[in-house]
């Protein structure tokens, strides 16, 4: 078994760079975790449960970053956890230069159906747990003229039939990060997001999905939700790998001047750009940062 890294002390700048990711324990956020390490940084890799890191830790040994890698505890949905996770991190590394959210939940169902609690649920931890990372991390990244990057979705451009409460908390998080861009540049710090189209093995293995059980749930809407899962894992078949969507969170990560959006794939920006015309967000990011200078 894996034991991670835990180090813990009183500041030591070093000069290198330091990130807090969220959501590392699979998929997108682990192999950004890797690659974020791989490129130099100093990694502080975040999960609600830290026993969960032991594929991390495997693939940053395979990597060879183990020394650059950290495993820390962080419930986005517990500002005490967010507020002691990134004060350990200032006081063990002597500054943040980046936050990269990921940490996100599925939400397949429709709401006649379901009722409020799933929509609640995919609210608090994939809009509520994303503002409150990111508030607790401004102070630090306005000292050191830093980043937050947040993975949202092609779900937060375009609304998908049975994600209503995914997509709707997407939505809110693209909304969030595109009003608070032109205000956190004010202060140096630069805010992208970053649009993954699917990515191969989530849509069933990560959200646990019971399809029959749903199908059974699903009463007069069941021949409509059939249609849409069996699409859904077709394309699905073709997705990405997490590594390949984790790559242009990198980018964004170290690129002199990242743009605003980016999206993961050409399907994705093909996708998005059935309602964006502006992909990468700078007429939008140029015309609110003229209100606010």
């Amino acid at each position: 078994m894996s034991t991670p890294n835990t180090a813990t002390g009183t500041a030591t700048d070093t000069g290198r760079h330091t990130v807090v990711i969220t959501g590392t324990s699979s998929g997108i956020g682990l192999a950004a975790a890797v690659a974020a390490a791989r490129a130099g940084w100093q990694t502080v890799a975040t999960m609600r449960d830290p026993l969960r890191a032991d594929a991390l830790m495997e693939a940053a040994a395979e990597a060879g970053v183990s020394d650059l890698l950290q495993v820390k505890r962080l419930d986005v949905t517990d500002p005490g956890s967010v507020a002691a996770c990134l004060d350990e991190v200032v006081a063990e590394h002597g500054r943040l230069d980046a936050v990269i959210n990921n940490a996100g939940a599925g939400a397949v169902g429709t709401v006649e159906q379901d009722g409020m609690a799933p929509v609640r649920a995919a609210m608090e931890v994939n809009y509520f747990g994303v503002v409150e990372v990111t508030r607790a991390a401004l102070p630090h990244l306005r000292a050191s003229k830093g980043r937050v990057i947040t993975v949202t979705s092609v779900g937060g451009v375009i609304g998908q039939p049975f994600n209503e409460a995914y997509c709707a908390a997407k939505f809110a998080v693209e909304g969030f990060m595109e009003s608070l861009a032109p205000v956190a540049a004010t202060v140096g710090v630069h805010v992208t997001v970053v649009e993954p189209g699917a990515v191969a093995s989530e849509f069933v293995a990560s959200q646990e999905l019971d399809i029959p059980a749903l199908l059974a749930a699903a009463g007069p809407y069941a021949p409509a939700l059939r249609a849409y899962v069996d699409r859904t894992l077709k394309s699905f078949a073709a997705a990405q790998t997490p590594a390949e969507a984790a790559a242009p969170v990198i980018e964004a990560l170290t690129a002199a001047h990242p743009p605003f959006r980016i999206q993961t794939s050409d399907w994705a920006r093909a996708f998005t750009a059935t309602k964006l015309a502006d992909t990468d967000g700078s007429a939008v990011q140029n015309m609110t940062a003229s209100w606010v200078r």
